[in-house]
């Protein structure tokens, strides 16, 4: 049986993020790659949509610029033929503020002959922005 792309992709994807080894994740993204991580744009610049290997490439690096990824572990995960769907939670550190951050995300990827074709990637944005920002936010009651 042979290894199920995700696993290239997520190793080369945390040695992109923490080594900077951006070509290991070039190798495995189609040129036509089509790529969003749902999340406040404005906070996080490197959130949105991209389209294509060369946009993708640069979200990555501009991800690498700002994170060190220090734990991540796979809350659940399911795997098709090209297809990956799974929960993961990420211990990292802001490398601006050498603050860490807990955050849980959701991805959904689809690859075509062992490279990666489409990603979405859902955040648990409320914790995110409440880490970010360094307290807690101050909601209204709804009952």
């Amino acid at each position: 049986m042979t290894e199920h792309s995700l696993w290239r992709f997520s190793r080369a994807l945390h040695r992109a993020l923490n080594e900077r080894r951006l070509d290991d994740l070039a190798n495995i993204i189609d040129e036509d790659v089509d790529w969003a991580i749902y999340g406040p744009i404005d906070m996080f610049p490197f959130f949105g949509a991209r389209h294509g290997k060369a946009a993708v490439i640069e979200v990555c690096q501009q991800i690498a610029d700002n994170i060190r990824i220090h734990r991540y572990d796979r809350e659940a995960i399911m795997l098709g033929v090209d297809t990956s769907a799974s929960m993961v939670r990420y211990s990292l550190t802001a490398l601006d503020t050498n603050k860490p951050i807990s955050l849980r995300m959701a991805q959904f990827a689809q690859f075509r002959a062992g490279k990666l074709v489409s990603m979405r990637i859902l955040i648990d944005t409320f914790d995110l922005v409440e880490q970010a920002i360094g307290h807690p936010i101050d909601l209204p009651r709804i009952a």
